[in-house]
């Protein structure tokens, strides 16, 4: 005898899906009850209330930094902002970026420098178009979050409030944002970027029809309050990793370089953004590029937050590492290093990272973010692997469901163990 019941259920699965369908449908267009203020420029919003809820947030909302990248970020890049209202109060803060993605941004075939992360995923995604079309690709796309960093910078919520209550507001937000950029052109794909587990309330994206996908996770090397300098952080680590760190130095000062400080940021901008070419330009992936006007500038707003240290040979910059605080958590930011130089043997990136792990600790921080590629060197100097997801969703609902499948399909890096600190060996028990 047929078992009806077993039989009903593949309709009402459906029945249920297209239910679901239906219900966030009119959930996207209700009002979610929050006001919102809107501005194209960070200078056109109440300096005040944006600072009341951004303060002790991310460097990345600070309002100077924030100008920055308006007047000297990336040319494929425009900023959108909001401050999300509950009565006269604001709750919550939105720095958003709309981004054009050319096929020539996306088909460059892999290579060594890989790049992880929403711009992995936006290969997978759309390199099947861009390699059909080439630069005829034009794709617009809306992010919640900084395409210039990883991690969670684009949205902060005021501490007396809970997120979970907020993030209805945050997606109606950036629903009116999209629909407003169809003056301009049509904006399809919508991204909150770089969620980790201290994001509490973030399923409530669900209800809008975002879904999340994992990316190469962000290294972390927490760091240990007993280290006061960087001799202290080596004679933490056992004798092979001891050996090898000192060992860059040793290889770098036998080739007549010296690593230092650089305070004139400005003098070398050009030296410096041709290292950073260098490696952006090998990258599979290059959603934005940076102006060579982008460092020198924003060290110059962020002042004792930031610095920036050089391998140099002779009088020439072989390679460069900058660092950025962000509170108790150091930033390992944008790198650069002479290729040719390195095929010789000179181990410039290494070092550079082991730069950025004495700034760290020079601060007094709690953690150095390293990022999410190049995870084997990163592993090496003791840093973790801290899972990141970004939440993307399509304006058309039969392409939103098509790319919830896709995500699954699109695999990322895992960083390896490592644990090059000492440990201390348990005595083992004698046999009776």
């Amino acid at each position: 005898m047929q078992d009806t019941k077993n039989s009903r259920n593949p309709f009402k699965k459906l029945r249920s899906s297209l239910g679901n369908l239906h219900e966030r449908h009119q959930l996207r267009h209700r009002p979610s009850g929050f006001g919102f203020a809107f501005a194209d420029s960070v200078k056109y919003l109440d300096a005040g209330r944006w600072d009341s809820i951004t303060s002790g947030n991310s460097v990345f909302l600070r309002r100077g930094v924030l100008q920055v990248i308006e007047d000297h970020g990336p040319e494929n890049i425009e900023p959108r902002y909001a401050m999300i209202f509950r009565d006269d109060k604001p709750v919550a803060a939105l720095a958003a970026q709309i981004v054009t993605v050319t096929g020539d941004r996306l088909s460059k075939e892999h290579t060594d420098a890989e790049t992880g992360g929403p711009a992995k995923m936006l290969r997978r995604v759309l390199a099947p178009a861009a390699k059909k079309t080439q630069a005829r690709l034009s794709e617009r796309m809306l992010i919640a979050g900084n395409l210039l960093a990883w991690g969670f910078h684009g949205i902060a919520f005021a501490p007396d409030e809970d997120p979970a209550l907020l993030w209805p507001g945050v997606a109606e937000a950036l629903y009116r944002i999209r629909r407003a950029e169809r003056l301009t052109g049509e904006t399809n794909l919508v991204m909150v970027k770089d969620l980790t587990a201290q994001q509490t309330g973030a399923d409530a994206l669900h209800r809008f029809s975002y879904r999340p996908m994992e990316t190469e996770p962000n290294m972390v090397l927490e760091i240990d309050p007993a280290w006061r300098n960087y001799e202290d952080y080596l004679a933490a680590l056992d004798a092979k990793y001891r050996r090898n760190a000192k060992d860059h130095g040793k290889k770098l000062a036998a080739a007549g370089c010296v690593v230092e400080p650089l305070r004139d940021l400005d003098a070398h901008a050009p030296r410096l953004h041709e290292l950073y070419l260098a490696i952006h330009n090998n990258a599979a992936v290059r959603l934005v590029t940076l102006p060579a006007s982008y460092i020198p500038e924003l060290a110059r707003v962020a002042g004792d937050d930031f610095r920036c240290t050089v391998v140099k040979r002779g009088t020439e910059i072989c390679g460069f590492v900058t660092t950025f605080r962000d509170g108790d958590t150091a930033i390992a930011y944008y790198i650069g290093f002479d290729r040719a130089a390195a095929a010789e043997g000179l181990p410039i990136y290494l070092r550079l990272l082991h730069a950025t792990v004495a700034d760290a600790i020079n601060w007094g921080c709690k953690r150095l973010s390293l990022g999410r590629t190049a995870l084997e060197p990163k592993a090496a100097l003791g840093a973790k692997p801290e899972p990141m997801s970004v939440w993307l969703r399509h304006r058309v609902p039969a392409l939103n469901w098509m790319l919830r499948g896709a995500f699954g399909a699109i695999p990322h890096a895992e960083a390896p163990e490592r644990n090059p600190f000492k440990t201390t060996k348990e005595p083992q028990a004698k046999e009776s």
